[in-house]
């Protein structure tokens, strides 16, 4: 159990401590995506949907959410965040593709704050279009790169 950093030579959890740790710019990129039918997605686009325009309403359910990660994720370190950015894009007729980046000056990464945005925004899209397509699924939220920290630069291999 001690090779995994959240957990003592006994098993009990504990939370990492950073202390010693170098104060570094910290990125990370992540990546998730709602499919749709086609004509939930149309309304999407067009700001057609009753409840309003749901990809800023996304948007600012996922920065909300990343300010508010170590409240939800036990043992994740409160982190100053300086900036969290999100990004749409329709490859395709039946989906929607979510990104986030944030950023921060600290002691320890922002994985779980890129992750937790790219979540928050999927449920969010759907949540404001569940009226009109239930079928809808969240897919594939996953880290796609990071940068910054004793560990280097990750990125995700296609």
């Amino acid at each position: 159990m001690s090779d995994l950093s959240h957990f003592d030579a006994d098993g009990g959890s504990r939370m990492v401590d950073v202390g010693h740790k170098d104060v570094s710019q910290r990125v990370a990129r992540a990546s998730g995506s709602v499919r749709m039918q086609a004509a939930t997605l149309a309304l999407l686009q067009n700001r057609e949907m009753a409840k309003g325009d749901v990809l800023e309403v996304a948007r600012l359910a996922a920065v909300m959410a990343a300010k508010q990660t170590s409240n939800l994720i036990p043992l994740c370190h409160q982190v100053p965040l300086d900036t969290v950015e999100l990004a749409f894009d329709f490859p395709d007729a039946q989906h929607v593709v979510i990104e986030a980046t944030a950023k921060a000056t600290a002691r320890t990464g922002v994985e779980m704050e890129a992750l937790m945005a790219v979540s928050v925004a999927a449920l969010t899209i759907y949540d404001m279009c569940k009226a009109v397509d239930r079928d809808m699924v969240v897919e594939q939220i996953q880290l796609e790169e990071k940068s910054g920290g004793r560990s280097g630069h990750y990125r995700r291999r296609t």
